[in-house]
């Protein structure tokens, strides 16, 4: 197969504790199964608050991205701009976020193939289930929202993280697995998804 292990990208995604409540477990592994990325690494854990915060703050950019990006949103919405600096704000936001990862059993796995990354963000959908779109995951299967959230102070219940970067699936993957845990194995139908010129499906 050409350039094989050049395209096997790698990816991280959580099953969130609330996609755990909700038995989601399978319908997620199916939507990126059928996809054609393999699946190399699966675990089920309570993560703990230190642990949580660690996945949190992978990024050191990652307040002040979010922080703008979330009053930009206010902004357009016409809501009320908190009385704080976006990087403050964002701090708020960590503290929910940990909360929520650490409040229950999650599903971690690393997904391998081709555009893993990319693929995986775009069956997830956007990171606000009120604005995914029918088809995702998260536009399918829950009605949360940036205000509700807000409104009850605690973070958004979306089902699934999934890595938004390379370097930030590198970082992530070697938070959750160490490397012994990550399997090495081909799938038949590799031999269709990057085979060239489909060679070996006649008799």
């Amino acid at each position: 197969m050409i350039n094989y292990d050049a395209k096997q990208e790698k990816t991280l995604v959580i099953v969130k504790p609330d996609g755990v409540q909700r038995s989601l477990i399978g319908e997620v592994i199916k939507r990126y199964e059928q996809t054609g990325l393999k699946l190399v690494a699966l675990k089920m854990l309570i993560p703990s608050l230190d642990l949580a915060l660690q996945h949190y703050s992978i990024d050191p950019g990652w307040a002040k991205r979010l922080g703008d990006k979330t009053f930009e949103t206010m902004k357009a919405r016409g809501e009320k701009i908190p009385n704080m600096t976006p990087e403050e704000y964002a701090e708020t936001i960590r503290t929910t976020l940990k909360t929520y990862l650490s409040s229950g059993p999650v599903v971690v796995m690393i997904w391998q193939g081709m555009n893993a990354i990319g693929i995986v963000r775009k069956i997830t959908g956007a990171t606000e289930p009120l604005s995914s779109t029918p088809g995702t995951i998260r536009g399918d299967y829950t009605i949360d929202s940036y205000s509700a959230g807000n409104t009850d102070n605690r973070a958004v219940r979306n089902i699934i993280h999934s890595s938004g970067s390379q370097d930030e699936a590198e970082k992530e993957i070697k938070l959750w697995f160490k490397p012994e845990e990550i399997l090495n194995y081909r799938l038949v139908a590799e031999a269709i998804i990057y085979d060239a010129n489909l060679d070996g499906i006649l008799e």
